[in-house]
């Protein structure tokens, strides 16, 4: 007998293929048969399907939930949104391999990058680990409710080896030949690839740059290189503009591995770049080269105070206000050079940068002074103009009445809807940019695969169903190397999503305070979702996670789980991935 009948289902199978009326039977965790309607052999488990449509569970190749999940092995709220797959350690920001003595600037500089809370993170992290295997270990051990594959850290390599010097300097060669020692250790260990940035968005502790961004391009090129002495993995990059496709070409030749260029976003100051980048990848990928543009199907927008304006911390001349605090800070923001200095470089022309003054797509949330309630849900542009003031001294003095409590949201790229879905067309682009688990208070694209379902297959017509859903799951995980998972078909891993497409999508953006110590997140709940599956477990419903499971998540904190290959009754279904297609 078989363990679960999903019965009627409109089946998308992943590949591109148009959807069939079918019903899919699930064995041992994996898919058994896939027969016509009324065809399906009994089970302990009937879903009645009629009306629904079911597909793969969407591989999110693009999270960071390398700090969460040793606090929170549920992944939240990921598995809710239909996610069944997640990559971690994107942009080389992991927290292995980390020394004892570096988990303190480790954490801060996670703090500052990815806008976690410090006091989160220190709360939250178990740290039971300190090489790259050992955390590999660690999530093996302890289980999770969605599979996991983890990309080796660039920045993190640097600190290991390099300490305090990892953001200051460029390596040496016996530094460089250390970290490529570290690179294929911990892919023998089941990596999924190597990960870094050279973007100038992201800074760590006291503005210094991460210390990946030091890196000089014979470093690169060794550490990328080292993947094709292991024989398989990728090599992904979040893109800074100084950083040529040419270079990331020859990366992929001289490693004979698949390269993720991130992070391709629509900038409607600067319409081309984006499509340029993308067109040099194509051209790349007709000369043999396996590259991909990672792109995301959401407008990006981030709430976020002056207490940390991750919009505007990649700016040059917003550097000198970095590594100040308190007194020292609301001083610096008050300064007319200062100021005059960010505002020169808004108006200047640039390749990339988060936001470039389109204060018309800055709005305020939320003050703090009940004076101030009038300019709630308002933009920068309208209030600035009543007041006869410039837009940037508006926003801050504003702030600075409020003790930088007040709560800004900013569209800041990907606002061009046409722009969007030609970037969704272009062959050699990648649904991606999710961001879960990183930038808590800013804002949240867990949902991604649901908006992409939603808004731009049902309500813009942008994409097709089938192709939409090949997009999410099998593309990624073909790139990936991702064995078995992908694809709806006899043996493939039961990693399933059950949706109304007359419904589906995200909701709204809700605050949550579910954080270690009480603190808060964004979320967006998922609408249209009626079952996922992980590895042929039911992890949620209609209603949201399932009971048994949000049980498991607490017995997995209280005592680590095994990692069989049949989830053992009461544990938690997702598996460290190890093992990927060469």
């Amino acid at each position: 007998m078989n363990d679960l009948l999903i019965r009627g289902a409109m089946v998308y199978d992943g590949t591109g293929a148009p959807g069939r009326l079918a019903d899919v039977s699930v064995k041992d965790g994996r898919v058994a048969a896939i027969d016509e309607p009324g065809q399906g052999g009994a089970a302990r488990d009937t879903i009645d399907a009629a009306g629904l449509a079911l597909m793969p569970g969407i591989v999110d190749n693009h999270t960071h939930y390398d700090a969460q999940v040793t606090w929170d092995p549920l992944c939240t709220p990921s598995p809710a949104l239909g996610v069944t797959t997640a990559v971690i350690g994107n942009c080389g920001f992991t927290i292995a391999p980390c020394r004892p003595g570096d988990r303190e600037l480790i954490m801060r500089n996670l703090t500052q990058v990815e806008g976690m809370s410090l006091d989160v993170l220190r709360q939250g992290i178990a740290w039971q680990f300190e090489t790259i295997p050992e955390y590999l270990d660690f999530l093996d051990r302890r289980g999770s409710l969605v599979n996991l594959a983890a990309f080796v850290g660039h920045s993190s390599l640097r600190t290991f080896v390099m300490g305090e010097d990892a953001p200051r300097r460029a390596a040496t060669p016996d530094e460089i030949a250390r970290m490529r020692e570290l690179v294929i250790e911990g892919m023998k260990a089941g990596a999924i690839g190597f990960a870094t940035s050279t973007s100038p968005a992201h800074n760590g502790e006291g503005g210094l740059p991460m210390p990946s961004r030091l890196a000089t391009d014979d470093e690169l090129h060794a550490l990328v290189t080292s993947l094709k002495e292991v024989g398989h993995g990728l090599f992904m990059l979040t893109k800074g503009g100084h950083t040529k496709i040419d270079f990331l070409e020859k990366l992929a030749a001289d490693s004979g591995r698949p390269v993720v260029v991130a992070a391709l976003l629509h900038n409607s100051t600067n319409p081309t770049a984006v499509f340029a980048d993308l067109d040099a990848i194509e051209a790349a990928r007709q000369r043999g080269r396996r590259m991909i543009g990672a792109i995301s199907p959401c407008p990006l927008t981030n709430d976020f105070t002056m207490h940390s304006p991750y919009p505007v911390e990649g700016l040059v001349s917003w550097k000198p206000a970095l590594s100040l605090e308190g007194e020292a800070f609301k001083a610096k923001l008050s300064e007319k050079a200062f100021r005059d200095a960010v505002r020169a470089e808004i108006a200047s022309p640039a390749v990339f940068r988060l936001f470039n003054g389109e204060w018309h797509k800055v709005q305020v949330v939320e003050v703090k002074q009940e004076q101030n309630r009038h300019f709630e849900h308002r933009t920068i542009a309208e209030l600035a103009a009543e007041a006869g003031a410039d837009p940037l001294d508006f926003m801050l003095d504003l702030a600075l009445s409020e003790d930088l409590d007040t709560v800004f949201s900013a569209v800041l790229l990907n606002s061009d809807e046409e722009a969007v879905g030609r970037m969704l067309r272009h062959p050699a682009s990648l649904v991606s940019l999710s961001d879960a688990g990183a930038h808590l208070t800013f804002f949240n694209d867990a949902g991604f695969g649901l908006h992409l379902l939603g808004h731009w297959v049902r309500e813009r017509g942008v994409l097709s169903l089938p192709e939409a859903v090949r997009k999410l799951t099998s593309e990624p995980a073909d790139l990936y190397g991702i064995q078995g998972r992908g694809r709806i078909a006899p043996g493939a891993w039961a990693d399933l999503l059950l949706f109304d497409p007359a419904t589906v999508n995200r909701g709204p953006k809700q605050r949550v305070f579910d954080l270690p110590g009480g603190s808060a997140r964004l979320t967006t709940p998922a609408i249209g979702v009626h079952g996922v599956w992980v590895n042929g477990v039911r992890v949620t419903g209609a209603e949201g996670l399932e009971p048994a499971v949000l049980a498991a998540g607490e017995a997995a904190l209280e005592q680590p789980a095994g990692s069989g290959h049949v989830p053992e009754p009461g544990k938690l279904p997702g598996r460290l991935l190890r093992d990927f297609a060469a």
